[in-house]
């Protein structure tokens, strides 16, 4: 039988100070609940429908991080069998969401100072001149200014992180180097789920909007090296800001 309906997840309002066996009841709970954003509608890909809920349900906080991914409960809540759920969980490893392990199954990755650091180094090597030649092919970035009004009117900051992720794609997606491209793109879910965890955290989220403003001035001026500078210290500030951790002795990010 086909998903016919959605529920809201149970709040997590009334929960305080949770035992071990009131935190995995929970878990429990969120596995048992459908995930909002579900429609009842024919799919031609029963994998990519479920890889593209769970990911928008990983980058929205409704599956968190460390949240135990069981095959049979998906399937059950998706309509499918285990066979889409188990293709969709693999290729939600491959593009870090997801952790497969031999003994624990599949979980939402976590996030801690080391993962941050390892995708936001990338992408110190790689946006910023991925920008800078967006900016010299005169691209239009109308894309980059309309994921800034959605973010500016996001009502949580899951919101607020997938537009963010797609502000930044649309920074690079004219750099006019296709591998360039799909290199960054491989890792916008992970940076879209730092910057998810990062700003429950530390809700700097005002701090970066301004910061996107500036970049899309100074591109929308003309002035591809300053706003290519200006995007490095803001990856480099966000990284520096959420996860103190991830700092060398000269303030750089490091892998």
């Amino acid at each position: 039988m086909p998903y016919t309906g959605v529920r809201r997840i149970p709040s997590a309002a009334h929960t305080t100070a949770r035992t071990p066996v009131a935190t995995a009841d929970l878990r429990a709970d969120r596995m048992r609940a459908p995930l909002t954003g579900l429609a009842p509608v024919p799919v031609p890909s029963r994998t990519q429908y479920v890889m593209e809920h769970l990911t928008h349900a990983i980058l929205t906080g409704q599956l968190p991080p460390g949240q135990p991914l069981v095959e049979t409960e998906l399937a059950a809540r998706f309509g499918v069998s285990k066979t889409p759920v188990r293709e969709a969980l693999k290729t939600l490893a491959g593009r870090g969401l997801v952790v497969m392990s031999e003994y624990k199954g599949a979980t939402v990755r976590t996030v801690d100072a080391s993962m941050a650091r390892s995708v936001y180094d990338v992408r110190l090597l790689l946006e910023p001149e991925a920008l800078r030649r967006t900016v010299t092919a005169k691209a239009d970035l109308a894309g980059a200014r309309a994921a800034l009004e959605r973010a500016d009117a996001a009502a949580d900051r899951a919101d607020r992180s997938l537009a963010n992720r797609d502000f930044h794609r649309a920074l690079y997606l004219s750099c006019g180097n296709p591998l360039l491209t799909r290199m960054l793109d491989d890792l916008r879910d992970q940076a879209a789920l730092v910057s998810t965890v990062a700003w429950e955290a530390v809700p700097s989220w005002e701090h970066e909007a301004a910061e996107h403003r500036e970049i899309l001035a100074r591109a929308l001026d003309g002035d591809a090296d300053g706003a290519a500078s200006l995007l490095r210290d803001h990856i480099e500030g966000f990284v520096r800001r959420a996860f103190p951790a991830v700092e060398n002795q000269e303030g750089q990010v490091q892998a």
